[in-house]
């Protein structure tokens, strides 16, 4: 067994600065799961602390039924992948990948096996003789990768591999991290601040902000599902939009709330807990907005719009206030123009109210 289990994990730093404040995760054997968030807010902290190049203040980590707090970095059966690559330049790609087995007394015919299998997991085998200065950085960052596999870990850690490559070969690199781990089937923990790669590549996402873990759960439902509006806004681009509004009234049926001179909406009382009360919020995702006759919906006046080829994102403000919205409609709607008055009118089911603490109470 190697999942990761995190109890309490707390981390301060000599002068005082707190930046994990109690984290509590369980990772699963064979999982792929990503930590993102903003930078700052612990994620990396947190990488660093399971590989042991951070101590930890208060706390547990586990890795299977083994508590890992005071064994040395080299002895707890992770291997990281670093956002520098950290590969000797004097060395080929074949002894960069074999040198933590050359320090660990293996031999030359396991160290040019284990460098074999990882050479032919990765398709770097016409690689083996070069050295880093002659790769690419796609190449480089397989060359670290499979220097981890090589030591066949419990763990994989990543530490934001991708964020030194062109967009391009993100696409094209995330794509063969998920393939590496389908194959593998190992435990990984990636951190990034991209939430493309979160949504994309995780089985489950940790949404951490001001060393809290915010939301955790597989990558659909934080986003259909946020239970507050950090993690709601920080999923999606364009994210969702957040428009204020009042409660007007309340029926069996129906939760009327007012969005001034914008006009009203309302949402079905069973899907809203309790009796929403403070500075509400309504968020509603660009895609999930639709256009409709004048007076059906809230009133707003385009500001921008940005054709993509397959859609339109449409910016906006709503009537009487400079509160900004998004919408993303299929790219036939090419007769809009700057300056319109438009009536949006967010999809059934799709929008979410938030109470005066930015807590989702929607059901």
């Amino acid at each position: 067994m190697s999942g990761v289990t995190l109890r309490n994990v707390r981390k301060t730093y000599p002068d005082g600065t707190q930046v994990l404040h109690g984290i509590d995760l369980e990772i699963k054997d064979g999982e792929f799961t990503v930590f993102v968030g903003p930078s700052g807010c612990g994620k990396t902290t947190l990488l660093r602390m399971i590989a042991g190049l951070e101590d930890i203040t208060d706390g547990e980590i586990r890795i299977g039924d083994t508590l890992i707090n005071d064994i040395p970095p080299a002895e707890r059966g992770v291997a990281m992948v670093f956002q520098s690559y950290a590969l000797y330049p004097h060395m080929t790609v074949a002894e960069n990948m074999g040198f933590a087995l050359k320090l660990a007394g293996k031999s030359k015919e396991e160290i040019k096996a284990a460098v074999g299998r990882a050479a032919e997991i990765l398709q770097i085998n016409p690689l083996l003789n070069r050295k880093p200065k002659a790769l690419s950085g796609g190449q480089r960052q397989r060359v670290a990768i499979g220097r981890a596999i090589v030591r066949t870990p419990k763990v994989f850690l990543f530490d934001e591999p991708l964020s030194n490559l062109d967009a391009a070969l993100r696409v094209q690199m995330r794509i063969e991290l998920s393939k590496l781990h389908d194959e593998l089937g190992a435990t990984m923990i990636y951190v990034t601040h991209d939430q493309v790669e979160a949504m994309t590549m995780g089985d489950r996402i940790a949404v951490f902000h001001k060393g809290l873990v915010q939301q955790y759960g597989q990558p659909l439902d934080l986003y259909e599902s946020p239970k507050n509006r950090f993690v709601a806004g920080f999923l999606g681009s364009p994210q969702m939009n957040f428009l204020p509004c009042t409660l007007d009234g309340k029926s069996s049926d129906s939760i009327n709330l007012h969005f001034g001179a914008a006009g009203h909406f309302s949402l079905p009382a069973a899907s809203v807990a309790g009796q929403p009360t403070g500075e509400l919020m309504l968020g509603v995702r660009p895609e999930h907005i639709q256009l409709g006759r004048m007076g059906e919906g809230l009133g707003a006046r385009i500001d921008i719009l940005e054709h993509l080829g397959d859609s339109i994102i449409v910016y906006a403000k709503l009537h009487g206030s400079d509160t900004p919205l998004a919408i993303r409609l299929p790219g036939e709607h090419i007769d809009l123009r700057a300056g319109n008055d438009v009536s949006m009118i967010p999809k059934q089911g799709r929008a979410i109210l938030f109470n005066g603490q930015g807590l989702s109470v929607t059901n």
